[in-house]
C-alpha cells in the first residue's frame, strides 16, 4: 500500500502488549505439518512446515467440492441436477466409496454428501466427468482454480486425492481453502457437519473425529494414504470465534483424532483477541501543508485488535503510514492513511486512519509566506522528526 511518496512516522510501541505465539516453545505438535488459523482475520497463529507441498490424500477433495460450490453459487449448477455414472466411476473401488451404480443418474446434492461425508472416490469421478468431460480435465481446472484463489503450493492430477507424486498441497493452502469454503459458501458448508449418509442402503459415518469429540466443531475433511499418513482439516466455533486447524503426516487414525482435538483446544485456549485501540482513539498525527494547524490527529473508526498468544510477552509495534504532508483543507473523517500493526513474529495487519478534526487552509498571505519559506529552505517541508527517511521520496 505504500506509494513512493508515503512517509512512515516513528512507530508507537504498545507497552506491555503481547505478541502472536508463533514460537515452537509455545505451541508444539508431533504432526510434521500443521497450521492454526484465525478464521476472521486469516492470521496464521501457528505453523509447522506449512508451505511444504505434500500429498493431501482425501483432503484434496475440498478443492473438488469448492469448484462445485462455486458453480452452484454462480447458477451454473443446481443441487437437484442429475449426473450420469460412467463405468470408470463405477469401477473405482480403491479407498473410500459411495457405491455408485453404472448407468444411473444421481442428484448432485447426494454426490456432494457422498464426497464430503463418505469420502467417496467414485463420487468425485462422477462429478469430475460430468463437469469437465474427463477427470484429467477436471484436475486441470482444480489447479487453475488453486492459482486463482491464491493457493501457491497446490497441484492436482485427480479429483480424489488418491496417491500420485504430482498431487500436492501445503497445509497453509488447505487452511486457506477451508476459510474460503466457509466464507464464500455458507449454505453448502453445512454439509460438512452431517455425521452420516446412507446410499444404496449402506450407511457410512462422517470420518471427521472433531464432530464427535470437540464441542463447536462443524467440518471439514480427513485424509489418509500409506505414503503420507493421516491428516485432517477442521474448523470450530467457540464463544463466537472460529478457528481452522490443519494437520498432516500423523502415523495413525488414533493419533489424528487425539492431536486434532488437542490442537483445536490449543487454538482457542492459547490464543485470544486483544484490543490495541478503541474506536475513535488517536493513533498518531499527520503533518499538514498549507493549513491553519501544523498537524492533524489520525483516529481509528473501528477497534484495532490482534490475535495474541496468552503467555508470550513480546512487543507489538504500530506505525502510522500516510502520504504527506497532507495538503489543507482537510475534512473531518477524511481518510489520510493507515495504521500498520505488527508483531515480532512478523504478522501484520493494516487499519485505515481518518482525520480526527477538520483543518482549514491558510489564506493568501499565509500561502505567500509558505512559498518564500520553501524557496529559502530549498524545497518542500522536511519530514517530521522520527519519520522513516527511506520512505520519503
Amino acid at each position: 500500500m505504500m506509494g513512493k511518496n508515503f512517509r512512515t512516522l516513528a512507530g508507537v510501541i504498545l507497552a506491555g502488549a503481547i505478541s502472536l505465539g508463533i514460537a515452537a516453545a509455545e505451541v508444539t505438535t508431533p504432526a510434521p505439518y500443521a497450521v492454526i488459523m484465525d478464521y476472521e482475520t486469516g492470521a496464521v497463529l501457528f505453523e509447522k512446515d506449512a508451505d511444504a507441498p505434500v500429498g493431501p490424500s482425501s483432503m484434496s477433495k475440498l478443492m473438488t467440492v469448492a469448484i462445485v460450490f462455486e458453480k452452484i453459487k454462480n447458477g451454473e449448477l443446481k443441487p437437484t441436477d442429475e449426473f450420469s455414472v460412467s463405468e470408470r466411476a463405477w469401477r473405482e473401488k480403491e479407498g473410500s466409496s459411495m457405491w455408485v451404480r453404472v448407468d444411473t443418474k444421481i442428484p448432485l446434492i447426494d454426490l456432494l454428501r457422498g464426497i464430503i461425508v463418505q469420502s467417496g472416490n467414485d463420487a468425485c469421478i462422477v462429478v469430475a466427468e460430468n463437469i469437465s468431460g474427463t477427470e484429467e480435465a477436471f484436475a486441470d481446472l482444480m489447479t487453475k482454480k488453486a492459482r486463482e484463489w491464491g493457493l501457491k503450493n497446490s497441484t492436482f492430477v485427480n479429483s480424489t486425492g488418491l496417491p500420485d507424486e504430482h498431487q500436492k498441497m501445503s497445509t497453509r493452502d488447505l487452511a486457506l481453502l477451508a476459510r474460503k469454503i466457509i466464507k464464500d459458501f455458507p449454505e453448502q458448508y453445512k454439509l460438512f457437519g452431517e455425521k452420516d449418509f446412507t446410499w444404496e442402503k449402506i450407511r457410512q459415518p462422517n470420518r471427521n473425529p472433531l464432530l464427535y469429540n470437540f464441542n463447536g466443531a462443524d467440518g471439514l475433511k480427513t485424509g489418509h494414504t500409506e505414503e503420507n499418513g493421516y491428516g485432517l482439516v477442521g474448523s470450530a466455533i467457540v464463544n463466537g470465534e472460529r478457528r481452522i486447524i490443519v494437520v498432516n503426516g500423523l502415523p495413525s487414525d488414533k493419533d489424528r483424532a487425539v492431536e486434532s482435538e488437542r490442537l483445536m483446544r490449543t487454538a482457542f485456549n492459547e490464543f485470544a483477541s486483544r484490543a490495541l485501540y478503541k474506536k475513535g482513539d488517536v493513533a498518531g498525527d499527520a503533518l499538514v501543508f498549507g493549513g491553519k494547524d501544523a498537524t492533524v490527529p489520525l483516529v481509528t473508526l473501528e477497534p484495532v485488535s490482534m490475535i495474541l498468544h496468552r503467555s508470550q510477552a513480546q512487543s507489538v509495534t504500530a506505525k502510522v503510514v500516510y502520504e504527506g504532508p497532507v495538503a489543507a483543507p482537510i475534512a473531518e473523517g477524511q481518510q489520510i492513511g493507515y495504521l500498520r500493526v505488527a508483531t515480532q513474529a512478523g504478522d501484520a495487519r493494516e487499519f485505515p486512519l481518518y482525520a480526527g478534526k477538520a483543518v482549514k487552509a491558510i489564506g493568501p498571505l499565509g500561502r505567500i509566506g509558505l512559498a518564500v519559506k520553501a524557496l529559502i529552505g530549498g524545497g518542500s517541508p522536511a519530514p517530521a522528526e522520527g519519520a522513516d527517511a527511506a520512505a520519503a521520496q
